[in-house]
């Protein structure tokens, strides 16, 4: 009697639909056994059409001869499936009410974190405004966890930064802050840990922070072996940085796509890294500048709107200047030729710009450039001139041991370029790369007269593997003012420093001081001498 009561379900595994709209009858069956017996189990028969069984034309559609009941295999394996299907919505439905409950108990833990408040003790030491770097004993005193249960104090300071990582270790809240200047592990217990800024905390929160400072204890580790034990703290309006979705850390991640970096760059620039590159970024300048006072070069800033070139038309951002043609400088190198005669040496760290819509690492729309002019020099004391600076700069660099540990973790294999960097002329390097058959862009052998390019000339500083001063290129691929090699007319005094694994950093020549010479090299390059009337006079 049993059986006879259970209702009968069809699955045609051809043309049947697993949906809510499918009712399991002849006419609308249903795809598949295993979704049919989730939705009847054993309270039914299940009768089975496959693909390999059409219709016959001459049957009714009425018949039951296409359809046979469910192989036992078949089932049991339904079967099994809905039981692993039925435990699997028991364990999320209870996750869910596991769920509701913590979410339940965040909620209540929230609101009562809202009615804490902490006030500042007004019974302990003035605080002294610290930068988290700052270890000098005669500006802090760091308390010793033997001394902690003295009356031994340390120096109570008061510290502002953002928070770069933090962590909750039971009922203890670890916090580092960043100032830019350094890294300080702040300790946060008690009430402070339990206010609704302290739960609600994330990355990027500015926090204003009094404590005192502790020794770290053995074993333990923290930024410059010591630890802020906070007694007080302040998130100021509009300090709170955004949790969830808005999270810093969903906003860039460090392996994220470049263009989204790019888009987001000043969010990008809180990161480990890119931070590191603008502190190492922030040393070179400075060093160049200490460099440039060691060899007794004068700093001068010459103008950014222009209305000459320097390395070619082609690449000047146009622009009005009040109804006259202006463009935005190239280089600052033929104005810093004007100072010359009355300050000596000179150089300028400044921007310049080149209309070069290009994403090598070679060419930039906005730039910033280092540019020298010396007075009373050879060919040779250029030379020397650069190497000494470029090393120099390294040298300084080098010795400030948080820039050097930069340096190494932006670039493990680094090594400071050994002196004396090789010569090599133009020419030279022609015949070399045609030595060892490296192509030009047009995949042809190098010939006299040739643009290397950026490619080529990688390759060979890599082969070499030392720093190269590439010398005297053709006239006709180099800037109209550079000075002619008295003994061979066909090139420049001029050079290219090329450094292994990184290509070409530097480029020099020496000037034309002859009036005439100048004037045919305007005429050479079709170049109006007119708005040069400035620079032309230097050669009267």
């Amino acid at each position: 009697m049993a059986d006879a009561q259970q209702s009968t379900i069809y699955i045609d595994e051809e043309v049947g639909q697993d949906s809510a709209s499918a009712k399991g009858t002849e006419q609308e069956p249903y795809k598949s056994l295993q979704y049919a017996y989730l939705q009847h189990t054993k309270t039914a028969s299940y009768l089975v059409r496959k693909p390999s069984e059409p219709i016959p034309e001459a049957e009714s559609a009425e018949s039951s001869s296409e359809w046979k009941p469910a192989a036992k295999a078949a089932l049991k394996k339904a079967a099994n499936f809905a039981e692993q299907h039925e435990k699997k919505a028991k364990k999320e439905k209870e996750l869910a009410v596991q769920r509701e409950k913590e979410e339940e108990e965040r909620q209540r833990v929230l609101e009562d974190a809202k009615k804490l408040t902490i006030e500042e003790d007004k019974s302990l030491p003035e605080a002294v405004l610290i930068k988290l770097d700052e270890k000098d004993p005669k500006v802090v005193k760091l308390r010793s966890g033997d001394s902690k249960d003295s009356d031994e104090r340390g120096t109570r300071v008061k510290v502002f930064g953002r928070v770069h990582r933090m962590r909750k270790q039971k009922d203890v809240l670890f916090v580092t802050l960043r100032d830019g200047y350094g890294f300080m592990q702040c300790v946060i217990t008690g009430q402070l840990a339990k206010t609704y800024n302290a739960i609600t905390l994330a990355r990027e929160t500015s926090m204003e922070i009094y404590g005192e400072m502790w020794e770290v204890p053995a074993g333990a580790h923290a930024p410059d072996n010591r630890e802020l034990h906070v007694d007080y703290y302040i998130i100021h309006q509009g300090w709170k940085a955004p949790g969830g979705e808005e999270a810093i850390t969903n906003r860039v991640q460090a392996k994220g796509d470049p263009q989204t970096l790019l888009d987001l760059r000043h969010l990008t620039l809180r990161g480990e890294v890119a931070s590191s590159v603008m502190f190492v970024r922030d040393a070179v300048e400075f060093a160049f500048h200490q460099v440039y006072r060691e060899t007794r070069c004068r700093k001068v800033s010459p103008p950014a709107l222009v209305q000459t070139q320097v390395e070619g038309g082609a690449t000047l951002f146009k622009f009005d200047y009040y109804g006259e043609t202006a463009f935005l400088t190239q280089s600052s190198q033929l104005y810093l030729e004007t100072c010359l005669p009355s300050m000596g040496d000179v150089y300028c760290i400044e921007k310049s710009f080149r209309a070069e819509k290009s994403l090598t690492r070679r060419h930039l729309s906005e730039y910033t450039h280092v540019e020298a002019e010396l007075d009373f020099i050879t060919f040779d004391d250029l030379l020397y001139h650069l190497e000494h600076v470029m090393c120099r700069v390294l040298e300084i660099v080098m010795a400030d041991p948080i820039i050097a540990g930069y340096i190494k973790n932006l670039n493990p294999d680094f090594k400071m370029p050994e002196r004396p960097f090789k010569r090599m002329k133009y020419a030279e390097a022609i015949d070399w790369l045609r030595e060892h058959d490296i192509k030009n862009d047009e995949d042809q052998p190098h010939t006299f007269g040739d643009d290397i390019a950026e490619a080529a000339e990688r390759r060979m500083t890599d082969v070499i593997n030392k720093p190269i001063f590439l010398t005297h290129f053709p006239v006709e691929i180099k800037a109209f003012y550079m000075q002619k090699d008295k003994d061979d007319q066909r090139v420049t005094e001029s050079v290219d420093c090329l450094m292994p694994g990184v290509g070409e950093i530097v480029g020099g020549s020496m000037r034309m001081d002859d009036y005439d010479e100048l004037m045919a090299a305007y005429k050479r390059e079709e170049i109006d001498p007119a708005p040069y009337y400035w620079y032309t006079d230097q050669r009267k």
